[in-house]
């Protein structure tokens, strides 16, 4: 008996530290509006292939979601807008709805997550929109009958413009037309723990705005960020500023606690003659810069630390998509698998560090890029963002690389600057990082943390790098991590022996 509780311990400890390759935050949608998309099983298979945790689906496809059982990959399903008259009038229509697409499938089939309708209070409908609220409670009165209560969430999806406001964004609101309707329907999401799942799309900001500083801004490349005037903060990137905006307007009604999810955002990659953004070029800026960004966990100004969930949308174009060309235009993936573009998806992609710390050209250069000491956290974070989205491979400063520690930004984006910088012609001008970079003869190597170039000579052996102190690496290592395991494991070994003393 206490050798299974031992064991089964054992497995819990163990548990708690997940893979350093472990990207849970990143999803994508799975938009089925075509007539060529590839089998179920075909697709499932290339979701594997990368580093996306979290698929979304608009409806609930029985086929994807048994394609998905066993991946591990976590999985969103929606009730579709014309359920919703039945779902908020029958409990019995709810409980036949969960009876039908989650109880056959859970949980080899990964589902966390029903989004009840898809921008509903944009429908204009009042019948409908009074209709959300009940439709929500019922969905989640059948998972709790189930014995699913807190295991699958239940939520709704709002486009931006639910907001009346979200500049700066510590001044985002909700629009008063839709406050009224959005109360319950926040109380009902942090009284069982429910994200508020909302599309922010930086690609329709630019279009509506289209100056050259609005694109580099909603690409998260190097631009001179928008002031807060409120706050004091320079957002580097549309994104964060979105996504904090929202974060304002749930704050402004009382629910600041409740979480955020992004159920789309995305860049296409053609668009009609007419069209302003589109094109392979910012796609391709856009979520590879997004994707880096996530990975490098800083979150947003008004929430650090932490990488909101996002859902990219798509995972392959949908022919059938009716509006202008771009609509049809969105995909990551083409549908025999290959990728539209290269956003560093693929689970080799920013997962090792060896081949992080080796000189990507053949020619010696004349020294380092690093990041400048009176640069700011955000203009350097805005620096890493765009050079790891110019195909370069960041790894060693995400989780678990030999970069990773120290982990704060100006370490982070020296190494960044540096390895673009080493990949580049090297001219000037390729370390310049809108005036935050600069080129230096002293090796910023330090412990297995290796940065190429230089060209050997005095220093090229590696000495501490200056951004960084050799005390806080080793304090925060041992203090930060090690404490912490130490901790748990002598918490681990008490129990362990008060169960085999009680034993014996």
């Amino acid at each position: 008996m206490a050798i299974s509780i031992y064991f089964s311990l054992l497995l819990i400890f163990l548990s708690q530290f997940p893979s350093s390759n472990a990207e849970p935050f990143i999803g994508v949608n799975y938009g089925q509006v075509a007539d060529n998309l590839p089998p179920p099983s075909e697709t499932a298979k290339l979701i594997q292939s990368t580093s996306i945790q979290k698929v979304r689906l608009y409806g609930a496809d029985p086929a994807i979601i048994k394609a998905l059982a066993g991946t591990g990959v976590g999985i969103v399903i929606g009730t579709a807008n014309g359920d919703l008259p039945s779902l908020a009038a029958d409990p019995n229509a709810a409980s036949q709805w969960i009876s039908s697409n989650v109880l056959p499938f859970y949980p080899a089939s990964k589902i966390i997550l029903i989004t009840v309708g898809n921008e509903v209070l944009l429908s204009k409908d009042p019948n409908l929109v009074s209709q959300l609220l009940p439709a929500m409670q019922n969905v989640q009165k059948a998972l709790e009958a189930a014995s699913l209560g807190g295991k699958i969430k239940v939520s709704t999806v709002h486009a931006m413009s639910v907001l009346g406001s979200s500049e700066p964004p510590s001044s985002g609101s909700f629009a008063s037309g839709y406050q009224a309707g959005l109360k319950g329907i926040l109380q009902f999401l942090s009284d069982t723990g429910s994200p508020f799942a909302i599309n922010p799309y930086p690609f329709f900001a630019y279009q509506s705005d289209p100056r050259p500083e609005t694109l580099a801004f909603c690409l998260f490349q190097p631009n001179a960020g928008r002031p807060d005037s409120n706050t004091g903060i320079t957002y580097m990137n549309m994104f964060d500023a979105q996504v904090d905006a929202v974060h304002s307007a749930l704050k402004s009604m009382g629910f600041e606690k409740v979480e955020i999810v992004v159920a789309e955002t995305g860049w296409a990659s053609r668009g009609d003659p007419n069209e302003v953004g589109p094109s392979v070029d910012n796609a391709k800026a856009y979520n590879g810069n997004l994707i880096a960004h996530l990975r490098s966990m800083v979150g947003t100004p008004l929430m650090p630390g932490k990488s909101v969930d996002t859902y990219i949308f798509a995972l392959y174009d949908e022919n059938l998509k009716t509006g202008p060309s771009s609509e049809r235009a969105f995909g990551l993936f083409k549908t025999d698998h290959s990728m539209a573009y290269d956003v560093g998806l693929a689970k080799s992609s920013g997962s090792s560090s060896n081949s992080s710390c080796q000189t990507p050209s053949g020619k010696a250069s004349t020294g380092w890029c690093v990041s400048k000491k009176d640069a700011t956290d955000k203009q350097l974070q805005s620096s890493i963002d765009w050079a790891c989205g110019q195909g370069i491979d960041c790894g060693a400063i995400q989780p678990g690389g030999a970069c990773f520690e120290p982990n704060n930004v100006a370490s982070h984006a020296a190494f960044a600057m540096n390895m673009y910088y080493q990949k580049s012609p090297k001219r000037p001008t390729d370390c310049d990082f809108s005036q935050t970079a600069t080129i230096t003869s002293q090796n910023p190597s330090y412990n297995s943390c290796v940065y190429p170039g230089g060209g050997g000579g005095d220093g090229s052996t590696g000495v501490m790098n200056k951004y960084v102190n050799s005390n806080k690496i080793e304090s925060k290592k041992n203090g930060a991590v090690e404490s912490k395991v130490y901790s748990s494991l002598s918490f681990l070994l008490i129990v362990m022996s008060l169960i085999l003393h009680v034993d014996m």
